[in-house]
């Protein structure tokens, strides 16, 4: 079939990027990603208008992208199901903080969520995997959830999390932005009100059965850009990101993806 496959190992964080945009360079026309959402968030700041399509296989904790997909968590079914897709620009979101910006193509959560992140040490998440995350939330929901405050459409809205989210999943097996799809140009915003903790304990629950959006104190939006105006945790793609005031907007056509025709 002409293929000339080159393995190129990443030996620690932060040399992915670099790794996809010397291949690039040099010639690569396809750059296949065996790893996690991280992983594949490091990959895609080097390819962002590079118009080289990216194709995920599950290798991480939660593998959201390749659940979103239709791919799954297992190896084999997942480069079956590969094989049959093909090559959709799709935009990707842009986090600017105080001095830097990271691109990324699942969600940016900031408050509740990138505060369990935070928590999460990476000895643990390496020996537990998606257990670590459930412990360090455990130890959010034993004082109140600190407040901030988003700019979205131009209504301010006070919360204690937000998601503002390109796909569905969350977590790997969970629902929050049902409405969220690759193939829209901006995001889904879901936002949770309340300090209380037993509130989002219920919060959760309801994520689970996918009724949340039905739920008293959370909001849907449709938006193309997001301000958050107060210091919080934020998490890119999973990936702690910091605790800083963002701005968070959608960059049309910045990235080339291998998609099943069939995702909608």
């Amino acid at each position: 079939m002409g293929l000339s496959p080159e393995l190129r190992p990443t030996s620690g964080p932060g040399q992915a990027g670099e790794l996809a945009r010397a291949a690039i360079t040099e010639g690569a026309d396809l750059i296949l990603v065996l790893g996690g959402d991280g992983t594949v968030n490091e990959v895609l700041q080097g390819m962002v208008f590079s118009g080289v399509p990216l194709a995920v296989l599950p290798g991480g904790t939660a593998n959201c992208l390749s659940m979103e997909l239709g791919f799954g968590a297992r190896i084999e079914k997942a480069a079956e199901r590969l094989g049959a897709s093909e090559p959709v620009t799709v935009a990707l979101g842009r986090v600017t903080g105080v001095g830097r910006s990271r691109y990324f193509l699942l969600m940016c959560g900031a408050g509740l969520d990138a505060a369990i992140v935070y928590e999460v040490r990476a000895g643990l998440k390496r020996a537990a995997g998606k257990l670590a995350y459930w412990v360090a939330g455990l130890a959010q929901f034993r004082r109140n959830v600190a407040g901030m405050q988003l700019l979205v459409g131009g209504k301010r809205i006070d919360c204690g999390f937000a998601l503002v989210s390109r796909i569905r999943n969350y977590g790997g097996d969970l629902e929050i932005a049902s409405g969220a799809s690759l193939r829209k140009p901006d995001f889904e915003v879901v936002t949770f009100n309340g300090a209380n903790p037993l509130r989002y304990a219920l919060y959760m629950l309801a994520v689970a059965v996918r009724q949340v959006q039905k739920m008293p104190g959370v909001q849907t939006h449709r938006a193309a850009v997001v301000e958050m105006l107060t210091q919080a945790h934020s998490q890119v793609d999973g990936e702690y990101f910091g605790r800083e005031p963002l701005k968070i907007e959608a960059v049309a056509d910045a990235l080339t993806l291998m998609m099943p025709p069939n995702y909608g």
